[in-house]
């Protein structure tokens, strides 16, 4: 099934956002890819001092974990693992609205790079907002009910803001990041039933398998959206699922009936960086479930899976 959409607005849109510049382009051309691939989808990254990209209010240096995950650290890890290019996700605990640090990663290696961005839908104009990212590599935006207090969780697709942000999405093909439990499904697919020709994004499988169960209910909800065209899936944070540790072959059942839904073409490889780097969790075991452990799938299938959803997606513009 092609992602391919048809040029409009929205491809215009996009292809103004080349504007991320060509010659910053020819002055980062010792980014090769050469040799490399595979995108991870997601992994976060911060620095570790705060005097140029201020910590959200309320966090110091003390409270980073590691004290440092910068992009060199996180090439480090992925390059010798095929991994050329990377999905940078804003940090809401770390760095909250403020996109700075990963939109300066962009600036600095434009080739390696693009950006799921956050910004506050209770604020004015959160389309014009979208819209000026998109130029600085923002290509989605991290929408989660996590962030707001406890009572405001249940409404949270409904405010005016956030409506205005799922129908910009369809013009400029910035994407709807969804963290979300699986319980938070049913809603997704109304807003898609709404809004079908936004792009949609369910990071982590909809955290199904945080406590240890991948019940055959919530993995059906998340099928369900295999129904809208430009929904898709990320197979990632194996170590936060399931066993919590590798080889995660018990996250397999779970990725073939995703498969079977969505086809390789919008499920797409991520790390979740550096919290899959921990413990004794690593890089390897991450990629390797895809890379090397996932049978009856041809080699076309694999390469969707590790780099071309992704690419289609988010390094669009």
């Amino acid at each position: 099934m092609s992602l391919e959409l048809p040029i409009n607005r929205r491809d215009m849109l996009a292809a103004g956002a080349v504007a991320l510049g060509a010659g910053t382009m020819l002055a980062h051309a010792a980014d090769s890819l050469d040799g490399l691939p595979w995108i991870d989808a997601h992994s976060h990254i911060w620095p570790p001092k705060a005097d140029k990209f201020p910590l959200a209010p309320g966090k110091t240096e003390k409270d980073l974990s590691p004290p440092s995950f910068t992009d060199d650290e996180l090439m480090a890890l992925a390059r010798p693992e095929g991994v050329g290019r990377v999905v940078l996700i804003q940090h809401s605990v770390y760095h909250l609205f403020d996109n700075s640090y990963l939109i300066d990663a962009v600036r600095r290696h434009p080739k390696l790079f693009r950006v799921q961005g956050m910004i506050d839908d209770r604020q004015p104009n959160p389309g014009a907002r979208m819209k000026e990212l998109l130029t600085q590599g923002v290509t989605g935006f991290r929408i989660t009910p996590f962030i707001l207090k406890e009572s405001d969780q249940a409404g949270w697709l409904d405010a005016a803001g956030m409506q205005e942000m799922w129908r910009t999405g369809a013009e400029t093909r910035q994407a709807m990041c969804c963290l979300i439990n699986a319980s938070n499904l049913p809603g997704v697919e109304a807003m898609c039933e709404k809004n079908p020709d936004t792009p949609v994004v369910i990071d982590h499988f909809a955290r199904i398998g945080v406590d240890g169960q991948f019940k055959d209910s919530d993995v059906s909800a998340l099928c369900k959206l295999a129904r809208f065209k430009h929904a898709t899936v990320k197979l990632s944070a194996y170590y936060a699922l399931g066993r919590k540790t590798p080889p995660h072959l018990e996250l397999i059942p779970m990725i073939k009936r995703l498969l079977d839904a969505f086809g390789p073409q919008r499920l797409m490889w991520a790390s979740d960086c550096p919290y899959q780097v921990q413990g004794g969790n690593n890089y390897r075991s991450s990629i390797s479930l895809i890379r090397d452990r996932l049978d009856g799938i041809s080699e076309s299938d694999r390469n969707w899976l590790l780099a071309k959803t992704a690419e289609k997606v988010f390094f669009y513009a």
